[in-house]
């Protein structure tokens, strides 16, 4: 249920964006099994009214989120290109794959092949090295081995960065399987965190109010959880009843008509033989429109994505036999012929569950305290540099101050003195011999009385002794 007031901040974005990308999220091993197409399953027209012939395409590799998955990608392609490889992958299970032992066909591909992935590896290398030496120069750290860095990277072979060779693509499935096998508790995890910061922030905010507004608000609550949780009943997701209502409501087909392996190729949207985890969230918009209305204060789309994502999670328990994460035919109609489709269990949704108890919520509370005890020491202990750092700048503004009048007087003095005031980098002015300035003898009469160098005749001598020649002539 969504709670809303005055300073919460909405985290939809941070779950939203992990959300999408969960939805196409696929393993490695789901990359290599769909490069081969799938047979066409045999659809009764008689009972499909108006469907469209779905053509066969290229699938487009979805984005798994994983920081390698450019490198993911580029490796994949350049493995189906080599048909040796390719064929044993007709062959291979899935545990086949996992275990490593698909990965020492790596030798037999072709020349071309294998020099196109050394220099994948190579450019990964040269990636993740530009990503280290960056987050180092941000912290202006230096002496620091950037091979031995590349270690806390596991999915490729950091020991031999030049060639890409089996165990590079061994390490490669292994990694990419086990990232995002615990892509989902790790998004449960964090969801779990947003329902508490949610509660706990309602909690504080609580607090700032009187008691009268705080019983409305309380009140509010209660009444909002309440309006949430009327709503029609929600089918067991993968149970008969759901999936016959999306026959009916989404395909527009007869419910009299339903028939699984019908049902299968209608929602199979890409045609490879296999119902993807996409494919199967799209299964439950109807039961969660029953739930939640993005028009509705009290209904939160975080919560609905969660829901969705549990439904898918445990329909690929129920039916996912070989934990693939892909449906195939054959496992979808086996489960159509389980008690449990028949005659499910009812669902609950999340409002019918306790997410967390109060010891977690007070626990998580206790951690958000210390972190913002922390914060508050780091904000005081900052606050208290910069006061520093002004009080040093006025200190050196003040001896600035006292250095420029020092200069001023010594230039004063020096005026007084008789000698040339100095300019702005304190050297003296220069003159030249016997050049003066215009007034210096006349406001200054002792300066004109300064000795001359040697065999230097005084201007007024010289005027003097011309005057006498002319009288005598």
């Amino acid at each position: 249920m969504a709670t809303w007031y005055p300073g919460f901040v909405d985290p939809c974005f941070k779950i939203r964006w992990r959300t999408v990308l969960l939805r196409q999220c696929v393993l490695l091993l789901t990359y290599l099994v769909i490069t081969l197409e799938a047979v066409p399953i045999d659809v009764d027209k008689t009972k499909v009214q108006g469907e469209e012939q779905v053509e066969s395409a290229k699938i487009d590799n979805p984005d798994t989120g994983l920081y390698y998955d450019a490198y993911l990608r580029q490796v994949i392609d350049v493995l189906e290109t080599d048909k040796h490889f390719r064929e044993k992958l007709q062959t291979a299970d899935i545990e086949e794959i996992k275990s490593g032992k698909l990965s020492k066909e790596l030798d037999l591909v072709s020349h071309h092949v294998r020099t196109k992935l050394d220099e994948l590896k190579r450019q990964e290398v040269a990636r993740l090295r530009m990503l280290i030496k960056a987050k180092i120069d941000s912290f202006q750290d230096s002496g620091i081995d950037h091979q031995s860095l590349l270690k806390q990277f596991e999915h490729l072979n950091h020991q031999n960065p030049h060639t890409f060779e089996a165990k590079d693509l061994d390490m490669l499935i292994r990694t990419a399987t086990s990232d995002l096998e615990n892509y989902d508790k790790a998004r449960h995890d964090e969801f779990k965190r947003y329902e508490m910061m949610k509660e706990h922030e309602r909690r504080e905010y609580l607090k700032t109010l009187d008691e009268e507004k705080r019983h409305q608000e309380e009140s509010k609550y209660e009444e909002m959880k309440k309006k949430h949780g009327d709503h029609p009943k929600v089918n067991h997701p993968g149970s008969k009843d759901q999936l016959k209502e999306v026959w009916e409501e989404a395909d527009g087909l007869d419910p009299n008509d339903f028939d699984p392996k019908t049902f299968f190729k209608l929602h199979d949207v890409n045609n490879d033989g296999f119902l993807d985890e996409q494919e199967l969230e799209a299964l439950f918009t109807k039961e969660l429109e029953k739930v939640y209305d993005p028009k509705n204060e009290e209904d939160d789309m975080v919560e609905m994505e969660e829901e969705r994502l549990r439904m898918r999670e445990h329909v690929m328990n129920e039916v996912d036999v070989n934990r693939d994460r892909l449906v195939t035919l054959e496992e979808f109609l086996r489960a159509t012929e389980k008690r449990e489709f028949l005659e499910p269990d009812s669902w609950e949704t999340l409002d019918q569950q306790q997410l967390f108890t109060e010891d977690e919520l007070k626990e998580f509370e206790s951690h958000i305290f210390q972190q913002e005890d922390e914060l508050q020491k780091k904000a005081k202990e900052l606050q208290r540099q910069k006061e520093e750092l002004e009080r040093q700048q006025d200190q050196l503004q003040a001896q600035r101050q006292e250095l420029q009048q020092a200069v001023q007087q010594m230039e004063l003095k020096k005026l007084q003195q008789g000698v040339p005031p100095s300019n702005p980098n304190g050297e003296l002015k220069f003159q030249p011999h016997g050049a003066q300035p215009v007034g210096n003898a006349q406001n200054n009469p002792e300066e004109s009385r300064q000795p001359l160098p040697p065999g230097t005749i005084p201007v007024q001598e010289a005027a003097a002794r011309t005057d006498q020649v002319q009288t005598h002539t």
